[in-house]
């Protein structure tokens, strides 16, 4: 069964760090690319960052450039994204997904999504 499972999440407040996993089970991430999206209450769905299915090319949205950072660690089969100097505007759940093909920030070219974690930013 595939599936991908996030973790990480929490409250932080502003300016902390703070890093998300995305572990896959059914499956080997070296195959796909894994997208994280986010999405905050009452906004929709947002791409945020990619790894290729190579773990050569990394992609990041334009509100997260300089302080996100995707990783992958095949071994654990896990992909990871690192938030640092997080800010009130990060709130979100945060998702990953697998690819049906090459990165990309629409959401309905993923197959398989996780459940989310929520990453609360607050003082």
């Amino acid at each position: 069964q595939l599936q991908l499972a996030e973790s990480g999440g929490g409250l932080v407040q502003p300016g902390e760090s703070l890093r998300l996993s995305c572990a896959a089970s059914g499956f080997t991430l070296d195959y796909y690319a894994i997208g994280w999206f986010r999405q905050a209450p009452g906004k929709e769905r947002e791409g945020v960052s990619c790894i290729s299915d190579s773990g050569r090319r990394f992609t990041y949205g334009d509100s997260v450039k300089g302080r996100f950072t995707i990783s992958r660690d095949t071994a654990k089969n896990t992909v990871y994204l690192q938030i640092d100097s997080v800010k009130p505007e990060d709130t979100a759940v945060y998702y990953c997904a697998r690819s049906l093909g090459a990165c990309s920030y629409f959401a309905e070219r993923y197959g398989t999504w996780g459940q989310g974690t929520q990453v609360t930013v607050s003082s």
